[in-house]
């Protein structure tokens, strides 16, 4: 989905829309997404999600006992590196999304540590219609995410209902009415 603008003349200021997202009709099974943003591990962010999610592995959060194993460091929690590889693809994938149907064949066939740079890429695998829900398209995707090395830190496939054109819920109610905004500086 293109953003959309008025042509805009010398001196002339025009509206530009910004990414919505992909809908069903913008899926074609073979295209690569190489998701914009990276991210790098914190501590912080391996001993928070693993303690919200009470996971009491200690070789995420027990340095000294991490120290010990084969890996010499606490390895970050395997959901958060899921849960921030779907994250990182839902701007190309499923910013529209109705909901996810399931993760299927997740590897993780490097461990992530603390410090580690995160950056995935996904293939479109299969597109096609909802038999249930004409509003709605299921999409499968292949995702990678990889460390700063290049080298796989987890694989899986991804199937997700995605709305159909015209059908996104709440487009107009996403919209504030520009005549409606206050005048700030030089926007007007």
């Amino acid at each position: 989905m293109a953003a959309t603008a008025s042509p805009a003349s010398s001196g002339e200021t025009r509206v530009v829309t910004g990414w919505t997202g992909r809908l069903f009709e913008d899926f074609t099974v073979g295209d690569i997404y190489y998701h914009p943003f990276g991210k790098t591990v914190t501590e912080a962010d391996n001993q928070s999600f693993t303690l919200m999610t009470q996971n009491v592995a200690k070789t995420h959060v027990d340095r000294n006992f991490a120290k010990a194993t084969e890996f010499g460091l606490p390895l970050v929690n395997s959901t958060f590196t899921l849960a921030l590889v779907t994250g990182q693809s839902t701007i190309d994938l499923s910013m529209n999304v109705f909901a996810n149907m399931g993760w299927d064949e997740v590897r993780m066939p490097n461990p992530v540590f603390e410090g580690d740079t995160i950056y995935s890429r996904s293939k479109v695998l299969a597109v096609r219609e909802s038999k249930s829900r004409p509003n709605l398209g299921l999409v499968t995707v292949a995702t990678e995410g990889f460390n700063q090395d290049g080298k796989i830190v987890i694989s899986y496939r991804r199937t997700f209902m995605v709305y159909r054109q015209g059908h996104l819920p709440g487009v107009e109610a996403a919209r504030p009415d520009e005549s409606t905004l206050p005048h700030i500086g030089d926007f007007q």
